[in-house]
C-alpha cells in the first residue's frame, strides 16, 4: 500500500510518500510545495498552486490512501481561516483523484511517531529519519507530512475498523476544538 501523508500550509505545504509492505515501511519521495513566490494577498493564485501541487504529487506517485493533518484553532482566527482555506485546496486535490483521505491531529501524528504528543519539529525529524531508515532529516513540513502518513500507515485500518464496530465514525458537522462533536 502506498500512502501520501500531507501538511497543508499558505506558505509551504509538505507531502510525504511511503509503502507499507506488511509492517515495514519504506521511504519513497518527499519535499514541499511552496507559495512564497506570489504576492501574500494573493490568496486564489496561492490556493491555485496548492492544488496542482498536490494534484501532480498524487498524478505521479499513485498512491493508495492519503492522510491529511487536521487545522487546529489558533489564537489568530483570520491565520486558522487561511489555512483552512490551503487544507480545502490540498484535500480537493486529494478527492478529485477518488483518493481515500484520513484525517490526523498533530498530536496523533506525533504521539504515533515519537510516542509523544508534544514532541517538537526536531523530535519528529529525528524519528521519521530513524522510522523510514533516511541518511539524513527530513525538512520540517516534508517530516510532518512522513509522519502522517506513517500514522496512517500504522493506525489507519484499526481505527476505521473500530470506529465502523463502534458507530462512532467522524461525523462532517459540528466539529469543535479538541476534536469534540457535539
Amino acid at each position: 500500500m502506498r500512502i501520501l501523508g500531507i501538511d497543508p500550509g499558505l506558505q509551504t505545504t509538505g507531502f510525504g510518500v511511503v509503502d507499507l509492505d506488511g509492517h515495514a515501511l519504506r521511504y519513497v519521495a518527499s519535499g514541499t510545495i511552496s507559495t512564497t513566490h506570489l504576492a501574500r494577498g494573493d490568496l486564489p493564485a496561492r490556493l491555485k498552486v496548492l492544488f496542482e501541487g498536490i494534484a501532480e504529487v498524487r498524478s505521479r506517485y499513485t498512491p493508495d490512501a492519503a492522510a491529511v493533518e487536521i487545522v487546529f484553532v489558533n489564537a489568530n482566527p483570520q491565520s486558522t481561516l487561511l489555512l483552512g482555506q490551503a487544507r480545502g485546496a490540498c484535500v480537493t486535490a486529494l478527492v478529485a483523484g477518488a483518493l481515500p483521505v484520513a484525517e490526523y491531529t498533530a498530536l496523533q501524528m506525533k504521539q504515533a511517531v515519537a510516542g509523544y504528543g508534544r514532541a517538537g519539529k526536531a523530535e519528529v525529524q529525528e524519528m521519521v529519519k530513524r522510522l523510514l531508515q533516511l541518511p539524513g532529516l527530513p525538512g520540517k513540513d516534508a517530516a510532518d507530512a512522513l509522519g502522517l502518513a506513517i500514522t496512517h500507515a500504522h493506525a489507519g485500518s484499526s481505527m476505521a475498523r473500530l470506529a465502523r464496530a463502534a458507530g462512532t465514525a467522524r461525523r462532517s458537522t459540528g466539529m469543535y476544538k479538541a476534536g469534540r462533536t457535539y
